[in-house]
């Protein structure tokens, strides 16, 4: 019997899959933090896991409804193999670097599936924007995400599998976006951007002329967690990438630190009028910079080359001074582990 996607307050009565998600009932198929995915299934993206529990066919797969709570890439990724395992298995490798670019941002041009998956992803960002309304763009986002993500779902779970297979057809839609990230992807790995790692805080510094799309600038990161972006004229943003949010288990991480209170020390030595700003460790990807206004979600959320990002007086080997300091300090005698806890983190920053 083929299965259904249904909206997720349906669950309460309906058994079902939940996939990128968290409910107290059904067979959970998630990297979010809590979640508790049967043996065997780990992997650094949901639709990893699901991938992964379709090639071991796994207990409670036979129920005939899946459902998330929010829309984006690997959710539906996921949520896609679950409907359809026959073809999501026949292009295992593909979608699961569709789940890496559009969860993480890394992308590898080394892979051999990465190609079609960025003309893929590049697809589904256009038509979502276009058809409905971008990430995190829904009005009171958290509140309406969980139903006014339904209709996306719909559409794409009709549409993916004829672009998946003839992905040429659809090129006036992913073209414009792909060249660009692969013409940031060339400055990014060429000798106009300079790459300094730190290890022990998890932290990469990118000192490269311009701010570039996320897929180009987040490629030189993986491996690490947090994202010093250094442009010319002194405009700086530090990033704690998603990896952060999620349990991943190919490696260990170590816990978010506030970024307020570095704010604050780079603040006293600001004199260019504007405020240095941060959000909270749980939202899902806190930046540190200096602002002109307070930014929406999604303007935090779409590509630094999408946002004003502002000169500070600051210079920029005195901000990675600031940067690698405090977070060498806070990060004294903890060592990366697996599968942190929201409450753990809380108590560790507490």
């Amino acid at each position: 019997m083929p299965k259904q996607f249904i909206p997720f307050p349906e669950a309460k009565h309906r058994p079902a899959i939940i996939v990128d998600s968290l409910y107290p009932k059904g067979l959970v198929l998630a990297h979010w933090r809590g979640a508790i995915n049967p043996n065997g299934t780990a992997d650094d993206t949901s639709a990893g896991i699901v991938l992964n529990a379709l090639k071991q066919n796994i207990q409670g797969l036979d129920v005939p409804y899946v459902t998330a709570n929010h829309f984006d890439v690997d959710g539906f990724v996921g949520v896609w193999s679950i409907l359809n395992p026959a073809e999501a298995l026949q292009n295992e490798a593909v979608l699961r670097q569709m789940a890496l670019i559009g969860d993480f941002r890394e992308l590898d041009l080394t892979h051999p599936a990465v190609d079609q998956a960025l003309k893929l992803v590049c697809w589904l960002n256009k038509v979502e924007k276009d058809k409905f309304y971008p990430p995190f763009g829904a009005d009171e986002w958290e509140e309406n995400e969980v139903e006014a993500s339904v209709p996306k779902f719909e559409y794409f779970l009709a549409a993916f599998k004829e672009v998946l297979t003839h992905p040429e057809n659809y090129k006036q839609d992913w073209k414009a976006e792909y060249e660009q990230v692969l013409a940031d992807y060339q400055i990014l790995h060429s000798l106009a951007t300079q790459v300094s790692i730190f290890p022990e805080i998890g932290l990469v510094q990118l000192q490269t002329p311009r701010p570039v799309h996320y897929y180009a600038l987040f490629s030189r990161t993986i491996g690490y967690d947090m994202v010093l972006a250094q442009y010319t004229e002194n405009r700086y943003e530090l990033e704690y990438k998603y990896t952060t949010w999620v349990d991943i288990c190919s490696r260990p991480t170590l816990p978010r630190i506030p970024l307020k209170p570095l704010a604050h020390i780079l603040q006293k030595r600001e004199t260019s009028g504007r405020q240095w700003t941060a959000e909270n460790v749980t939202d899902t990807g806190p930046i540190l910079r200096l602002e002109g206004k307070q930014l929406h979600k999604k303007e935090r959320y779409a590509n630094p080359t999408e946002r004003p990002i502002y000169s500070s007086s600051i210079p920029p080997a005195i901000v990675t001074e600031q940067v690698v300091a405090y977070f060498r300090e806070k990060y004294t005698g903890v060592m990366p582990k697996q599968r942190w806890t929201w409450p753990e983190i809380k108590a560790f920053n507490n």
